[in-house]
């Protein structure tokens, strides 16, 4: 019996985790919108509360519209047009005391990680760490730059060693490049090496390469 209630579990363990995490965002969304319908109800006739509040009322909604948004921003702001917006609203935040620290900072790691010809985690690297003779998988962001560069001798690489079980935390280091090992396996397969705990490797690379920049 043991052995069948383990093997059930393993069969629906991540469905229902994975579940769990789109219902949360799911509501989490709809918290959102929901809030904004409660603002447009507040500066709207009362006659529209009906409308409004069913509105309010339909699961997944707040999913759909926020898609659609971006969608939407994404094909207004690929013209030249939605450029120069775009350059307006970056200007107003950043000319905001407190606020431009913010924006600036979650604008520039996005613009990083997201951006179509970053090279931000989309190298998996093999690294001794916390001391020589242990290692562990990392993920290349970058190369130094800037006055942390001046001080560095030689070429350095900018890596990101995240935690097991949660890689969202972890450690940002700056190792030699003769010290890394890139390695074969995609970014997806490493991120699974880690929260796995080792338990799911990946197929055994036949060639390492040297990292790159």
């Amino acid at each position: 019996m043991k052995k069948y209630l383990l093997t059930g579990l393993m069969v629906w363990l991540p469905l229902a985790i994975t579940i769990w995490v789109l219902l949360w965002l799911v509501g989490l969304l709809d918290a959102v919108f929901g809030g904004f319908l409660s603002g447009v109800a507040a500066v709207t006739p009362e006659s529209m509360g009906p409308a409004i509040e069913r509105l309010h009322n339909i699961p997944g909604l707040g999913v759909l519209l926020v898609f659609a948004a971006m969608l939407v921003t994404g094909a207004l702001v690929s013209n030249v047009a939605g450029r120069w917006w775009v350059k307006q609203w970056d200007r107003l935040f950043t000319n905001i005391p407190i606020v431009k620290s913010i924006y600036n900072s979650v604008k520039k790691v996005s613009d990083t990680l997201f951006s179509s010809n970053g090279n931000a985690f989309r190298t998996a690297l093999l690294i001794q760490y916390p001391r020589a003779g242990s290692w562990t998988i990392a993920f290349q962001t970058g190369v130094p730059s800037g006055e942390v560069q001046s001080h560095l001798q030689g070429e350095f690489v900018s890596v990101y060693v995240p935690t097991t079980p949660n890689p969202t935390s972890g450690f940002f280091l700056m190792l030699p490049k003769a010290d890394v090992i890139e390695l074969d396996m995609s970014v997806d397969e490493a991120l699974t090496y880690v929260i796995s705990m080792g338990s799911v490797a990946p197929l055994a690379s036949a060639s390492q390469a040297p990292v790159s920049q």
